[in-house]
Protein backbone atom coordinates (compact mmCIF):
# COMPACT_ATOMS: atom_id res chain seq x y z
CA UNK A 1 0.00 0.00 0.00
CA UNK A 2 1.36 3.74 -0.90
CA UNK A 3 2.31 5.72 2.19
CA UNK A 4 -0.46 8.90 2.74
CA UNK A 5 0.62 11.79 0.51
CA UNK A 6 2.75 13.67 2.57
CA UNK A 7 0.87 17.13 3.53
CA UNK A 8 3.67 19.94 4.56
CA UNK A 9 1.39 22.83 5.36
CA UNK A 10 2.27 26.69 5.63
CA UNK A 11 0.03 29.55 6.52
CA UNK A 12 -1.71 31.56 4.15
CA UNK A 13 -1.64 35.42 5.12
CA UNK A 14 -1.99 37.24 2.01
CA UNK A 15 -1.67 40.62 3.99
CA UNK A 16 1.69 39.92 4.61
CA UNK A 17 3.11 40.08 1.40
CA UNK A 18 6.32 38.06 2.71
CA UNK A 19 4.98 35.47 3.78
CA UNK A 20 6.34 32.17 1.77
CA UNK A 21 3.01 30.81 0.66
CA UNK A 22 1.08 34.41 0.06
CA UNK A 23 3.91 34.84 -2.58
CA UNK A 24 3.40 31.42 -4.33
CA UNK A 25 -0.27 32.20 -4.13
CA UNK A 26 0.25 35.73 -5.82
CA UNK A 27 2.52 34.43 -7.97
CA UNK A 28 0.66 31.06 -9.26
CA UNK A 29 -0.06 30.65 -12.82
CA UNK A 30 -3.54 28.77 -12.24
CA UNK A 31 -4.85 31.41 -9.58
CA UNK A 32 -7.13 32.98 -12.29
CA UNK A 33 -8.37 29.82 -13.41
CA UNK A 34 -8.73 27.59 -10.40
CA UNK A 35 -11.02 28.01 -7.39
CA UNK A 36 -9.86 30.98 -5.34
CA UNK A 37 -9.78 32.82 -8.70
CA UNK A 38 -13.60 34.15 -7.65
CA UNK A 39 -12.41 35.70 -4.91
CA UNK A 40 -11.64 39.07 -4.55
CA UNK A 41 -8.51 40.43 -3.11
CA UNK A 42 -10.91 41.40 0.26
CA UNK A 43 -12.01 38.15 0.48
CA UNK A 44 -8.40 36.10 0.21
CA UNK A 45 -7.47 38.30 2.95
CA UNK A 46 -9.56 37.05 5.58
CA UNK A 47 -8.16 33.16 5.01
CA UNK A 48 -6.25 32.09 8.11
CA UNK A 49 -5.89 28.86 7.63
CA UNK A 50 -3.15 25.93 6.38
CA UNK A 51 -2.59 25.41 2.73
CA UNK A 52 -0.32 22.54 1.26
CA UNK A 53 1.47 22.65 -2.01
CA UNK A 54 2.01 18.64 -2.33
CA UNK A 55 4.35 17.56 -5.18
CA UNK A 56 4.41 13.58 -6.48
CA UNK A 57 6.11 11.80 -8.86
CA UNK A 58 4.14 9.82 -11.16
CA UNK A 59 2.11 6.65 -10.31
CA UNK A 60 1.99 8.20 -6.86
CA UNK A 61 -1.01 8.33 -4.94
CA UNK A 62 -3.21 11.47 -3.72
CA UNK A 63 -6.14 9.67 -2.24
CA UNK A 64 -8.02 6.40 -2.20
CA UNK A 65 -11.15 5.29 -2.88
CA UNK A 66 -13.39 5.66 0.19
CA UNK A 67 -10.77 7.72 1.82
CA UNK A 68 -12.32 10.22 4.05
CA UNK A 69 -12.59 13.59 2.10
CA UNK A 70 -11.03 15.76 4.05
CA UNK A 71 -9.65 18.68 1.64
CA UNK A 72 -10.16 19.89 -2.53
CA UNK A 73 -7.39 19.89 -4.00
CA UNK A 74 -6.28 22.21 -7.52
CA UNK A 75 -4.03 20.59 -10.07
CA UNK A 76 -1.10 23.28 -10.69
CA UNK A 77 0.59 21.12 -12.87
CA UNK A 78 0.48 17.60 -14.88
CA UNK A 79 -1.61 15.07 -14.87
CA UNK A 80 -3.98 12.88 -12.35
CA UNK A 81 -6.06 9.78 -13.42
CA UNK A 82 -9.46 8.35 -11.51
CA UNK A 83 -8.96 4.78 -10.93
CA UNK A 84 -11.82 2.16 -9.88
CA UNK A 85 -11.62 -1.44 -9.30
CA UNK A 86 -14.98 -3.09 -11.17
CA UNK A 87 -16.90 -5.73 -9.63
CA UNK A 88 -15.43 -8.56 -12.13
CA UNK A 89 -11.90 -7.09 -10.34
CA UNK A 90 -10.90 -5.46 -13.67
CA UNK A 91 -9.20 -2.25 -13.58
CA UNK A 92 -10.55 1.17 -14.78
CA UNK A 93 -9.68 4.81 -15.52
CA UNK A 94 -12.80 6.57 -15.64
CA UNK A 95 -11.50 9.96 -16.06
CA UNK A 96 -8.52 12.72 -16.43
CA UNK A 97 -7.63 16.24 -14.41
CA UNK A 98 -5.36 18.06 -15.82
CA UNK A 99 -3.87 22.36 -14.85
CA UNK A 100 -6.60 24.38 -13.41
CA UNK A 101 -9.02 21.40 -12.31
CA UNK A 102 -10.40 21.22 -8.89
CA UNK A 103 -10.54 17.29 -7.69
CA UNK A 104 -12.10 15.86 -4.58
CA UNK A 105 -15.22 17.64 -4.79
CA UNK A 106 -17.01 15.12 -2.96
CA UNK A 107 -14.93 16.36 0.37
CA UNK A 108 -17.17 19.50 0.30
CA UNK A 109 -20.28 17.38 0.77
CA UNK A 110 -18.29 15.62 3.76
CA UNK A 111 -18.06 12.08 1.73
CA UNK A 112 -15.67 10.14 1.00
CA UNK A 113 -13.73 9.88 -2.35
CA UNK A 114 -15.43 7.92 -4.75
CA UNK A 115 -12.22 6.79 -7.03
CA UNK A 116 -8.61 6.62 -6.09
CA UNK A 117 -6.35 9.93 -7.75
CA UNK A 118 -3.30 8.97 -8.80
CA UNK A 119 -0.52 10.78 -10.66
CA UNK A 120 0.04 10.25 -14.02
CA UNK A 121 2.81 13.03 -14.24
CA UNK A 122 4.59 14.88 -11.98
CA UNK A 123 1.83 16.53 -10.01
CA UNK A 124 1.93 20.25 -8.79
CA UNK A 125 -1.14 20.44 -6.04
CA UNK A 126 -3.02 23.24 -3.96
CA UNK A 127 -4.31 21.29 -1.23
CA UNK A 128 -7.53 23.22 0.20
CA UNK A 129 -9.08 21.78 3.58
CA UNK A 130 -12.60 21.54 3.45
CA UNK A 131 -12.82 23.48 6.18
CA UNK A 132 -11.83 26.43 4.37
CA UNK A 133 -13.82 26.15 1.58
CA UNK A 134 -16.65 26.14 3.84
CA UNK A 135 -15.46 28.91 5.57
CA UNK A 136 -15.20 31.29 2.31
CA UNK A 137 -18.31 30.32 0.97
CA UNK A 138 -20.26 32.14 3.88
CA UNK A 139 -21.61 34.82 2.46
CA UNK A 140 -19.33 34.43 -1.00
CA UNK A 141 -21.93 34.60 -3.64
CA UNK A 142 -18.75 33.93 -6.41
CA UNK A 143 -17.33 31.40 -4.65
CA UNK A 144 -20.70 29.48 -4.58
CA UNK A 145 -21.11 30.16 -8.58
CA UNK A 146 -17.62 29.21 -8.81
CA UNK A 147 -18.27 25.41 -6.88
CA UNK A 148 -21.71 24.92 -8.69
CA UNK A 149 -19.84 25.51 -12.68
CA UNK A 150 -16.78 23.02 -11.52
CA UNK A 151 -19.71 20.46 -10.33
CA UNK A 152 -21.60 20.86 -13.83
CA UNK A 153 -17.84 21.24 -15.55
CA UNK A 154 -16.91 17.56 -14.41
CA UNK A 155 -20.27 16.24 -15.07
CA UNK A 156 -20.13 17.21 -18.43
CA UNK A 157 -16.68 15.87 -18.58
CA UNK A 158 -17.84 12.59 -17.07
CA UNK A 159 -20.13 12.51 -20.08
CA UNK A 160 -18.24 12.79 -22.57
CA UNK A 161 -15.60 9.97 -21.54
CA UNK A 162 -18.34 7.97 -22.03
CA UNK A 163 -19.42 9.39 -25.32
CA UNK A 164 -16.04 9.74 -26.60
CA UNK A 165 -13.29 7.14 -25.08
CA UNK A 166 -16.07 3.96 -24.55
CA UNK A 167 -17.99 4.04 -27.75
CA UNK A 168 -17.04 3.17 -31.28
CA UNK A 169 -14.09 1.58 -33.13
CA UNK A 170 -10.84 0.56 -31.20
CA UNK A 171 -9.03 3.42 -33.21
CA UNK A 172 -11.47 6.15 -32.92
CA UNK A 173 -11.27 5.88 -29.10
CA UNK A 174 -7.30 6.34 -29.29
CA UNK A 175 -8.25 9.10 -31.76
CA UNK A 176 -10.30 11.26 -29.47
CA UNK A 177 -8.10 10.16 -25.83
CA UNK A 178 -5.05 11.80 -27.78
CA UNK A 179 -7.13 14.93 -28.78
CA UNK A 180 -8.13 15.09 -25.12
CA UNK A 181 -4.36 14.75 -24.02
CA UNK A 182 -3.38 17.68 -26.36
CA UNK A 183 -5.68 19.59 -24.56
CA UNK A 184 -3.15 19.32 -21.70
CA UNK A 185 0.36 19.21 -23.84
CA UNK A 186 3.24 20.95 -22.02
CA UNK A 187 4.71 24.17 -23.54
CA UNK A 188 6.56 22.32 -25.96
CA UNK A 189 3.17 21.30 -27.70
CA UNK A 190 4.21 17.43 -26.05
CA UNK A 191 1.37 15.24 -25.11
CA UNK A 192 1.97 13.00 -21.87
CA UNK A 193 1.80 9.61 -23.79
CA UNK A 194 -0.28 6.69 -21.33
CA UNK A 195 1.66 2.89 -21.04
CA UNK A 196 -0.58 0.60 -22.70
CA UNK A 197 -2.18 -0.79 -20.05
CA UNK A 198 -2.73 2.57 -18.82
CA UNK A 199 -4.69 3.23 -22.14
CA UNK A 200 -6.48 0.13 -22.22
CA UNK A 201 -8.25 0.41 -18.75
CA UNK A 202 -9.46 4.10 -19.96
CA UNK A 203 -10.36 2.89 -23.35
CA UNK A 204 -11.67 -0.82 -22.38
CA UNK A 205 -9.63 -2.97 -24.79
CA UNK A 206 -6.69 -4.40 -24.16
CA UNK A 207 -3.25 -4.04 -24.01
CA UNK A 208 -2.63 -5.31 -27.33
CA UNK A 209 -5.49 -3.33 -29.18
CA UNK A 210 -3.95 -0.09 -27.90
CA UNK A 211 -0.32 -1.34 -29.03
CA UNK A 212 -1.87 -1.74 -32.36
CA UNK A 213 -3.68 1.72 -32.65
CA UNK A 214 -0.29 3.72 -31.40
CA UNK A 215 1.59 1.57 -33.94
CA UNK A 216 -0.95 2.20 -36.15
CA UNK A 217 -0.78 5.62 -35.67
CA UNK A 218 2.86 5.98 -35.55
CA UNK A 219 3.38 4.02 -39.07
CA UNK A 220 1.03 7.02 -40.24
CA UNK A 221 2.91 9.38 -39.41
CA UNK A 222 0.55 10.97 -36.83
CA UNK A 223 1.91 10.11 -33.57
CA UNK A 224 5.95 10.18 -32.67
CA UNK A 225 6.37 8.50 -29.48
CA UNK A 226 8.99 10.14 -26.95
CA UNK A 227 10.93 8.89 -24.10
CA UNK A 228 10.31 8.65 -21.50
CA UNK A 229 6.41 8.77 -21.91
CA UNK A 230 5.58 11.75 -24.12
CA UNK A 231 5.06 12.25 -27.84
CA UNK A 232 4.25 14.30 -30.31
CA UNK A 233 1.16 14.95 -32.51
CA UNK A 234 0.22 15.48 -36.20
CA UNK A 235 -2.53 17.38 -35.14
CA UNK A 236 -3.71 17.83 -38.86
CA UNK A 237 -2.74 13.71 -39.58
CA UNK A 238 -4.61 12.93 -36.68
CA UNK A 239 -8.08 15.52 -37.85
CA UNK A 240 -8.00 13.71 -40.78
CA UNK A 241 -7.87 10.43 -39.48
CA UNK A 242 -10.27 11.06 -36.66
CA UNK A 243 -12.99 12.25 -39.93
CA UNK A 244 -12.66 9.54 -41.97
CA UNK A 245 -13.71 7.31 -38.74
CA UNK A 246 -16.43 9.16 -37.91
CA UNK A 247 -17.97 9.39 -41.55
CA UNK A 248 -17.40 6.12 -41.55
Amino acid sequence: MNAPLPIRPTPLYLQDDSHPQARVCAACEVRRSALFGALDAASLDRIHTHIATPQLGPDERIFGRGDPGGAVYTVRSGIVRFERVTEGGDRRIVRLAGRGDLIGQEALLQRPYADEAVACTEVQLCRIPRTLVDQLGRGENALLLELMRRWQQALEQAEAWVADLATGSALRRVLKLLALLDRHADEQGLIWLPRREDMGAMLDMTVETASRMVSRLRRDGAIVPLPPRHARLDRDRLAAVLASQDAA
